[in-house]
């Protein structure tokens, strides 16, 4: 007889911030013994990955490399041992030194073997990797140019190795998958860009007061540029970028063009206004609307369930569900729980400080967004009614520091809050996501029959 395929649970997170979740997620998964997908955005252009989409153009991949090594297994691998298993997690995190000269030196040493990190890592597995590294090196020598020098500073091993492998297959989806098997990623996991491409796609943030904010970096974590060239006016500074030989079209904004090797995300000044809108804009600046990635399509297709993860919402969340397909996906009642996992606490693009988000706020971004998708109007709002279309359950913590949760607004706007326990590291100033705790609020939510009899330990979960 025929089986009926288990419903997977689809994952909408950015990157560093989520990794801190994977186990959870991947506890939840198994339990429910169904497939788990990760919608990823890439619209990141800060970082060393500003360095590639402006010598190589195409996607911003460090959220996808990174959660891609972070899902490497810690259950025994009959075709690993445990030491490659770590060798390859620390080879494909790795970063080269902050200083240009001595990345470049080290960068040299890793393209030809000579480097420590390849040690543990079996030799059909090294050159496997190292033939694809000495691809983008060749690539890069091949783009020397007296006005454009490649800067290794800072630049992360396993990026450079998925821009190699991009490449040398033309497909964005094969040096993922590529890289998947490399790192054992289970089949039952998957790792999906939000959009399938080879070409850049910037985002530009509208803010209350009519000003704009163009490319994720400044958005997210504006940093000083490290410019090629340094000019008072802009057209003057697009006119100087146009001698510079790199993947730039000649006319595009200059502030997409410019190297964000180095930035904080420490310590950042508040937005002048809150955000209003996240938007697609070509390298002119003009509005586009993508379709989302097909597969991103299938996976809440035959999804059970939503889950908003913790992060930056206008820049992992946002991008992702604003393309076109995602927001009538999002509202279709076969998927039954959408729940958001709230942040614990706000960050820049959910300020500023005096005016701070609430849990209300973030859903409300959220269907804002989705309702775009679905809409030819850009501006499209949605009524209040329609919020649990698209979130019907809200995890979150309590404490200080936390954004406000008005339970009784948002059982009003058909939503359900769940309070679960947090716990606090070190000297840090904010809750962290205690991770039984919140294994438990989701399996709860979701109806594993199992987690009822939990529901009594006291502190730890509250519905």
């Amino acid at each position: 007889m025929p089986t009926t395929k288990t419903k997977g649970i689809v994952v909408f997170s950015g990157g560093s911030a989520a990794n801190n979740l994977v186990d959870v997620f991947s506890t939840v998964r198994e339990n429910k013994k169904c497939p788990l997908s990760y919608v990823i955005p890439i619209s990141d252009n800060g970082g060393s990955s500003s360095e590639l989409i402006r010598v190589f153009g195409g996607p911003g991949i460090g959220d996808v490399r990174s959660r891609l090594v972070r899902l490497i297994p810690d259950d025994p691998d009959p075709s690993q041992t445990d030491s490659e298993k770590a060798a390859i997690k620390i080879f494909f995190n790795h970063r080269l030194p902050k200083d240009a000269e001595l990345a470049k030196q080290e960068w040299l040493q890793i393209v030809e073997a000579n480097h420590a990190l390849w040690t543990n890592i079996s030799t059909a597995k090294k050159e496997l990797i190292r033939s694809f590294l000495n691809m983008i090196n060749f690539e890069i020598l091949k783009r020397l140019r007296p006005s454009s020098t490649f800067d290794f500073s800072s630049a992360s091993i396993g990026n450079l190795f998925l821009t190699g492998a991009r490449l040398f297959s033309g497909s964005f989806e094969s040096a993922i998958y590529l890289l998947s098997s490399i790192c054992s990623v289970p089949s039952h996991t998957l790792v999906l860009p939000a959009i399938s491409t080879n070409h850049t796609h910037h985002i530009r943030a509208g803010l209350s007061n009519s000003t704009t904010i163009t490319g994720q970096n400044s958005i997210s974590h504006p940093s000083v540029p490290s410019p090629l060239e340094q000019t008072p006016s802009e057209h003057e500074e697009t006119e100087a970028h146009d001698l510079i030989e790199d993947a730039n079209l000649p006319g595009s904004l200059p502030t997409l063009r410019k190297q964000y090797i180095t930035f904080s995300k420490q310590g950042e000044e508040d937005l002048p206004a809150r955000i209003e809108r996240i938007w697609y804009i070509n390298p002119y600046g003009q509005e586009i609307r993508p379709p989302a990635n097909p597969r991103v399509l299938e996976a809440l297709d035959a999804a059970q369930a939503v889950i908003y993860s913790i992060g930056s919402l206008y820049t992992s969340l946002i991008p992702s569900i604003t393309l076109k397909g995602v927001g009538e996906a999002l509202s279709r009642p076969s998927i039954r729980h959408k729940i958001l996992i709230l942040n614990s606490t706000n960050d820049r693009e959910t300020g500023p400080s005096s005016q701070p988000f609430s849990a209300r706020d973030f859903v409300a971004a959220i269907a804002k967004a989705a309702t775009e998708s679905k809409s030819k109007d850009v501006h499209a709002v949605p009524e209040k009614a329609e919020y649990k279309m698209y979130v019907t359950h809200l995890i979150h913590l309590q404490g200080p520091g936390t954004p406000r949760v008005d339970k009784e607004e948002l059982a009003e706007l058909g939503i359900e809050c769940i309070k679960v326990y947090g716990r606090r590291v070190g000297d840090e100033q904010f809750l962290r996501y205690d991770e039984k705790a919140l294994i438990q609020a989701l399996e709860v939510t979701m109806g594993r029959r199992e987690a009822r009899s939990e529901r009594s330990r006291r502190n730890t979960l509250e519905g």
